[in-house]
């Protein structure tokens, strides 16, 4: 008996075949092979064609296919992880109005700024944990005040794994957590949150039906299943926002428990019982998957959005096409932590909200000709990534969050000792790398959600540890150092 999870990124579309009973990958694949593109009409926006995803999932199937050498048709059910926070819109035919617009986009900030104000600062904490900020909520009202005409055609808004779930299904529905990555979701009164929607001047009819994150939320149309090669009707049984999903893929399901990853952007993701939030709405708190009225489970989600794309931009503008990231890291470790005095800020992906929904870019400080190499500017890369998520868990600990153990997926910047060592020694965390994905924990999500698993346990089956990374004495009084050094650095520039 065969899972199949899907993890729909901003960059590609992955796929993995999981043998149910064994929890053992039979296959993984992804598509396309160099990054999807993420248009820009104006600066600080960014799009994509949701059509462009649903094709890349598709050929991320059929390599997996080919790859298994298995009949897909023997899945038992799927499972759906995809990019949080982004909106797509649609007719009463299913026919998408306009690009989706993306996390990374920062065209909603100013409307969540005016929302936050309206509402008010504590109002909106307590009903939502969160300033309404730059998410898929204030994307909506962007919409309405700017293409007032395609607002008035909108039947429904979708985030990115609504809509490839209803292209697998045909029906149109998300979760309590996926309304939560909305800023969407009234805590206090465990519903939608009227009191936003009324505030921005929203129909809350836009919002589909309600579903539970595990649970049989449709099932595969033949036309859907003829084009992936799987048998119609199959379930579809989990969906999850990548983070939310991530954290599910390393098992992080309890309070106490803490999640990371570092691919396009970073993220920490904290598991608590306790509604939290912070003043300033720097990390935003979301439901988790497996939260329930009289089990209460909260995550608290700390972003960098300028971490793994900065690596990427290195690799592609500085690094030569015979070098890879592995060549990549093992210069970067030729030189001593603090790379010589060279400092990057690594924000150049759009607003932070670590910044207060600041969009500083990129900024790389202290260059001497006569002095840096490209090995300097590589580790400063890295560890300006290490900085960012630092600065950010300075506010989670505020928060009263402990972190002492974080549990991450082997892959991505992970896969850099220097970025696990660095990471470990300034946090004063172990890190525990794990044999997992997205694709992999929307694949046991799926399990549970189509009751082929009986307990949360029996669905991590053949998760392992890979490689665990203790926090290093000698590195951390020099991590310290170089961190005050860059964290002086980017106070200047937010001054």
């Amino acid at each position: 008996m065969y899972l199949l999870g899907f993890d729909s990124g901003t960059s590609a579309v992955k796929a993995t075949l999981l043998d149910a009973q064994t929890g053992k990958v039979l296959a993984s694949a992804s598509s396309p092979e160099r990054e999807m593109p993420v248009a820009a009409p104006q600066p600080g926006w960014a799009e994509q064609q949701p059509q462009m995803w649903w094709d890349n999932l598709v050929a991320a199937t059929a390599r997996l296919r080919q790859q298994a050498g298995a009949d897909l048709r023997d899945v038992a059910a799927v499972g759906v992880s995809y990019q949080m926070h982004g909106l797509v819109l649609v007719d009463h035919g299913g026919q998408v109005l306009r690009p989706a617009i993306l996390w990374c986009d920062n065209r909603a900030v100013e409307i969540g700024q005016q929302a936050a104000r309206d509402l008010g600062p504590d109002t909106c904490l307590k009903h939502l944990l969160n300033l309404p900020g730059n998410f898929t909520l204030t994307r909506l009202a962007w919409v309405k005040h700017n293409e007032p005409d395609l607002y008035r055609r909108a039947f429904k808004a979708l985030l990115p794994g609504d809509w490839l779930a209803w292209r697998m299904t045909g029906r149109m529905c998300t979760t309590p957590s996926g309304l939560s990555e909305w800023i969407g979701w009234d805590f206090q009164e465990n519903a939608p949150a009227r009191l936003a929607f009324e505030r921005l001047n929203l129909s809350l009819n836009l919002v589909p039906d309600l579903v539970d994150t595990f649970s049989v939320q449709g099932e595969l149309t033949p036309a859907a299943a003829a084009e992936l090669g799987l048998r119609p009707n199959t379930p579809v049984a989990y969906r999850a926002g990548d983070q939310p999903n991530n954290a599910l893929s390393l098992n992080v399901l309890q309070p106490g428990e803490i999640a990371a990853t570092a691919g396009t952007s970073g993220v920490v993701y904290g598991i608590g019982d306790q509604p939290r939030y912070d003043p300033k709405s720097r990390v935003n708190s979301f439901l988790h998957v497996n939260h329930r009225p009289d089990a209460p489970r909260y995550g608290v989600l700390l972003c960098v959005n300028g971490a793994g794309c900065l690596n990427s931009w290195l690799k592609h503008q500085v690094m030569s096409a015979a070098e890879d990231y592995p060549q990549m890291n093992d210069l970067a470790a030729q030189t001593p932590v603090g790379a010589d005095g060279l400092i990057i800020l690594p924000y150049g992906n759009s607003a932070e909200r670590t910044l207060e929904n600041r969009d500083l870019g990129a900024q790389i400080c202290g260059l001497q000709f006569h002095r840096h190499t490209r090995a300097h500017l590589l580790r400063a890369a890295q560890e300006g990534i290490v900085f960012g998520l630092y600065y950010g868990l300075e506010i989670m600990r505020q928060m009263g969050l402990a972190i002492n153990t974080v549990r991450a997926g082997h892959a991505n910047m992970f896969l850099s000792p220097l970025f696990a060592a660095a990471f470990a020694a300034l946090t004063g965390a172990r890190v525990e790398l794990y044999n997992t994905d997205g694709s992999q924990g929307a694949a046991r999500g799926a399990g549970l959600g189509a009751g082929l698993y009986r307990t949360e346990k029996d669905a991590f089956v053949g998760l392992q540890t890979t490689r665990v990374i203790e926090p290093d004495p000698k590195l951390a009084g020099p991590c310290q150092e170089a961190y005050a050094r860059w964290k002086q650095t980017l106070l200047r520039h937010l001054a």
